[in-house]
């Protein structure tokens, strides 16, 4: 009996050091994987996870890639003014925001993910919300702030940015919506595609309904106020 209680336990061990030796081996790999993309998406074409599944599943994808220099101003200043104001003085993710969301009494009630942590999320994680997915996003963000710096990280999210069913970036949203390309788009039509971003689905910045009219308005006044505090992220 003694022989067979020694022999479980040197198996349990030695099935645990299995374990915890292909983990080890795993995020070894996948660190690797995330240091190689990183330094690949610094100079080629970005797809995100969604473009990815909609191609894994043979359904259409319409994008096509832009520097940063065909993306009109407009745009640029545009999502900065909408999703986040102090993007030129963060460090990929806004503490201050974060914590005010964090210390709500009511619990969070709002988002505080800035540009560059969405950027991370369609290009790194998956769809959907969860503590897990939010975790990952803080450090993403970070290190692609540094790795890409400010005017990369704004051209990968406004080439990866979903603008409607399978389209995908601001080039082909330019084209769909308003038949010019993203390089003229006017203050108002850029107002009108970044006011449509927290539900590109259902928001049609070609026929703004009232309540994307009503936030392309706020969007043009928040422009107005920006400043130079968003010039960090046009291109030199």
């Amino acid at each position: 009996m003694a022989d067979a209680s020694a022999e479980r336990r040197e198996t349990g061990s030695g099935l645990l050091a299995w374990v915890f030796g292909w983990c080890l081996r795993l995020t070894f790999w996948l660190v690797l994987a995330l240091v190689v993309a990183l330094v690949l998406y610094r100079f080629v074409p970005v797809p995100s996870t969604l473009m990815l599944g909609r191609w894994l599943t043979l359904r259409p994808v319409e994008r096509e890639w832009v520097p940063l220099e065909r993306i009109s101003p407009n745009l640029i200043r545009a999502v900065i003014a909408s999703e986040d104001q102090r993007f030129c003085s963060h460090r990929g993710v806004d503490w201050v925001e974060l914590n005010a969301v964090m210390e709500d009494e009511d619990g969070p009630s709002r988002g505080a993910s800035t540009l560059t942590m969405q950027t991370a999320k369609n290009v790194f994680l998956w769809p959907g919300r969860s503590y897990i997915r939010k975790g990952l996003e803080i450090p993403l963000a970070m290190v692609s702030d540094l790795a890409w710096g400010k005017p990369r990280v704004i051209e990968v999210y406004l080439n990866v940015a979903e603008w409607g069913e399978g389209l995908f970036g601001a080039e082909a949203a330019a084209q769909h919506y308003f038949r010019k390309s993203a390089a003229r788009l006017t203050p108002v039509e850029a107002a009108r595609l970044a006011g449509a971003l927290p539900n590109p689905i259902l928001r049609n910045p070609g026929k703004p309904s009232r309540a994307l009219q009503s936030a392309s308005g706020r969007v043009l006044r928040r422009m107005g106020q920006l400043g130079s505090l968003g010039n960090c992220a046009l291109p030199g």
